[in-house]
């Protein structure tokens, strides 16, 4: 199983220098990372970038997320196109555990991601509500959707925030990647739904 990475930097050096030192030490043993700068900056810290092949975009004009890694989907060459923030530490080997959850009804999958100070990020949902973003908003009530299983079991859930999601490559060629629309948030909400929409599910 192939997969390939896609990371946007937007000043990101000092996160993508940690990044790329991880993935050096700790990645699927087939991969590419293909990383969009997004805008002009020092690049120095592409010297942590060995042990893996590096495609590197530079964007002429800045462009949103969703648009960013459709453009890095375009270029890859893996059966799983992995979203990944430059500011995610990947500090023990997360692939077998992802790779496993796959089957032929998965469309992308989540791992449980930490905190600095190991707490669960709330970083899984159920689909958004009128009611429920008043109540995340306006009251500033933020319980968390998904409860982490005593056996860490994977679960289906709603959708995944696009700091760290595994997809299956066809399912996301097949709803047409990241809707565009959206320059920068609810982008990860509208395509889990999208592949809900067509019989996929989303695991934690």
């Amino acid at each position: 199983m192939k997969y390939s990475l896609s990371v946007v930097s937007h000043n990101s050096g000092k996160y993508l220098e940690t990044l790329f030192m991880d993935l050096s030490e700790s990645r699927p043993h087939q991969s590419e990372v293909i990383l969009t700068i997004n805008t002009p900056e020092d690049e120095s810290y592409l010297n942590n970038a060995v042990g893996f092949p590096l495609k590197i975009i530079r964007n002429s004009t800045p462009m949103g997320f969703g648009a960013n890694h459709n453009q890095a989907f375009a270029c890859s060459s893996g059966n799983r196109f992995v979203i990944v923030n430059p500011d995610v530490r990947i500090q023990s080997d997360p692939w077998g555990a992802l790779d496993k959850a796959f089957d032929s009804d998965v469309g992308a999958c989540a791992p449980i991601i930490l905190s600095p100070t190991g707490a669960v990020e709330d970083s899984v949902r159920s689909f958004p509500t009128i009611g429920k973003l008043l109540k995340r908003v306006v009251l500033g009530i933020r319980r968390p959707d998904y409860i982490v299983p005593d056996n860490f079991a994977p679960i289906v859930v709603d959708w995944a925030a696009g700091m760290f999601v595994v997809f299956d490559s066809a399912s996301f060629k097949a709803v047409g990647g990241f809707d565009t629309r959206y320059f920068m948030y609810l982008e990860d909400v509208d395509i889990c739904y999208r592949l809900g929409s067509m019989g996929k599910k989303v695991l934690w």
